[in-house]
């Protein structure tokens, strides 16, 4: 078996993984299914659309919603229609560029295990390749 790594035999790198940009706020399933469709859809979406379109109860979704909000990431907007209460969100500036830099940093992740999944691929190519 390989020796493991103590801390001061790490490259300078050593954190590479840490993915520290990641945002907390974002990152949860609900959220980022919300402000997905929300950036898809830039002049908003109503409460009953947003429910259906990200398969939450009314309960769930009003509690990711006051999460967002509270973050500045969305902003929500209530009147009235036909008598009817509505309630539209939208994202905001701020909610799209965290959004965008929290997707970057997903990419990146993506990308890091690409390098693996590429390797571990290529390891077995070549382990077929010499049984042959």
């Amino acid at each position: 078996m390989g020796k493991l790594m103590s801390s001061r035999n790490l490259k300078p790198h050593a954190h590479r993984f840490a993915y520290d940009g990641l945002d907390r706020v974002i990152h949860e399933r609900a959220r980022l299914g919300l402000l997905t469709c929300l950036v898809a859809h830039p002049k908003g979406l109503s409460f009953g659309t947003l429910k259906q379109l990200c398969r939450l109860t009314d309960g769930n979704l009003s509690r990711h919603l006051q999460v967002l909000e509270a973050a500045k990431l969305v902003a929500i907007f209530k009147s009235h229609v036909r008598n009817r209460p509505q309630t539209v969100c939208r994202i905001t500036l701020q909610g799209r560029k965290r959004y965008v830099t929290h997707l970057a940093i997903l990419e990146q992740v993506i990308l890091d295990a690409a390098v693996g999944i590429g390797d571990e691929f290529e390891s077995k190519s070549m382990s077929a390749l010499a049984r042959t």
